[in-house]
């Protein structure tokens, strides 16, 4: 019977059909604020980002000094060579909560800092 009926006919959809369209970076961290069961609020607990391009003179107090504009910053670390100690081009910033890392990644994903462009992203949790 199947060769009888001829080929069958693939149904051609978007990635956006089988997906559902990408939420925005701001719908992404909003997703994660949900109620818990004491009734606090998920978004008090802190947001860590990451921070690349950063010039080699980029200091922990500068990135802090620069993000506190976004809100409070509880820890601001540029990552180091072990071995030479010199900046190996980026660092962490810890928010205090998903509002103010939010507004960092809108304000500051894309923006000059010492003379570089920096790119502003949710950390990922690193693979062991």
């Amino acid at each position: 019977m199947k060769r009888e009926s001829g080929p069958a006919e693939d149904e051609i959809v978007s990635a956006d059909e089988m997906t559902g369209a990408l939420p925005s970076v701001a719908e992404a961290m909003a997703a994660i604020e949900t109620p818990v069961s004491t009734g606090r609020r998920a978004s008090s607990f802190p947001i860590r980002l990451f921070v690349g391009g950063l010039s080699f003179e980029t200091t922990g107090d500068t990135l802090k000094e620069t993000f506190q504009a976004c809100g409070e910053v509880l820890e601001a670390v540029v990552v180091s060579d072990r071995d030479t100690g010199r900046s190996r081009g980026f660092g962490f910033v810890t928010m205090a909560d998903r509002r103010s890392a939010t507004l960092a990644i809108e304000r500051l994903d894309g923006s000059e800092l010492d003379g570089r462009r920096i790119a502003v992203n949710p950390a990922s949790d690193r693979p062991r």
